[in-house]
């Protein structure tokens, strides 16, 4: 059985839970070889069984998004173990379920620190090896709150919409150096994203939104990605029909206006 990703050298930020968890999972059955992220060890530690992977073939690098001051020793520990990073997933963040008027400034810079700032400088530590190597893709996630506003999402909405920005402009220049780079954009994937999600406060929202019960599943996000990874896709939209709003933005604005102001924030 053809296996494209064999051998493969994958680093997830976020790999702890949902879409991230998935995309380790599914990239262990192509016998890649995983660098798994996020805060929790203990999860990374349980995701990084699950993969039945043996030693050599994963790290467990646990860091907190908040600060990636420390990127470039990060990348240096990976490449210490493996000699090279063939694909960086930039998956890792936080959602918001908070009023703009009502978010303080110590929460809009925490989103846009996590959601923004952390794929910009692991990205930025990863590049060096990529040029190095003359090959690499970066794949960052977005969110079709990178299309658009939302209620209660201002912050997080931002974030994600500078990640088009600068992403499309390092794919610019970094093609002719053989690297790829991907802007995943998700809709409503079933994942604990809305329970996790901060209030005004800072805190935890702590519920699962209406709209994620039903929603696409992880694993089905993550093969959608593998294979746009493969196809070299530039963006990719993944999701249900909540995607029409992004076309209905795109050639109908003024309809988009009127239907968008009727949806629920949760």
């Amino acid at each position: 059985m053809n296996k494209p990703f064999k051998d493969k050298v994958v680093w997830i930020t976020g790999a702890s839970a949902g879409i991230g968890e998935a995309l380790a999972l599914a990239f262990a059955k192509e016998e890649a070889r995983l660098i798994l992220s996020a805060r929790r060890a203990n999860e990374l530690n349980r995701v990084a069984q699950q993969t039945g992977l043996p030693p050599l073939d994963i790290l467990v690098l646990p860091f907190d998004l908040n600060d990636t001051s420390k990127a470039t020793a990060l990348a240096a520990q990976v490449i210490n173990k493996f000699g090279r990073i063939d694909i960086l997933i930039n998956n890792g963040g936080n959602s918001q379920r908070s009023e703009a008027m009502q978010s303080s400034e110590a929460l809009e810079r925490q989103l846009m620190e996590v959601n923004y700032f952390s794929a910009v400088n692991i990205s930025k530590a990863v590049l060096p090896y990529m040029k190095r190597q003359k090959s690499g893709h970066i794949v960052v996630l977005s969110s079709i709150a990178g299309k658009f506003g939302f209620y209660l999402r201002s912050s997080y909405s931002a974030a994600k919409h500078a990640l088009h920005g600068y992403f499309e402009s390092l794919r610019l220049e970094t093609e002719t150096l053989g690297i790829s780079t991907l802007i995943v954009c998700p809709g409503k994937i079933k994942t604990n994203i809305s329970i996790n999600a901060l209030t005004a406060q800072g805190e935890t929202h702590n519920k699962m939104d209406a709209s994620h019960e039903k929603a696409m599943l992880a694993e089905t996000c993550a093969t959608i990605i593998l294979q746009s990874i493969l196809q070299k896709k530039e963006e990719v939209l993944i999701g249900g029909k909540e995607l029409l709003a992004v076309k209905l933005k795109r050639f109908f604005p003024k309809w988009f206006a009127t239907v968008i102001r009727k949806q629920s924030p949760y």
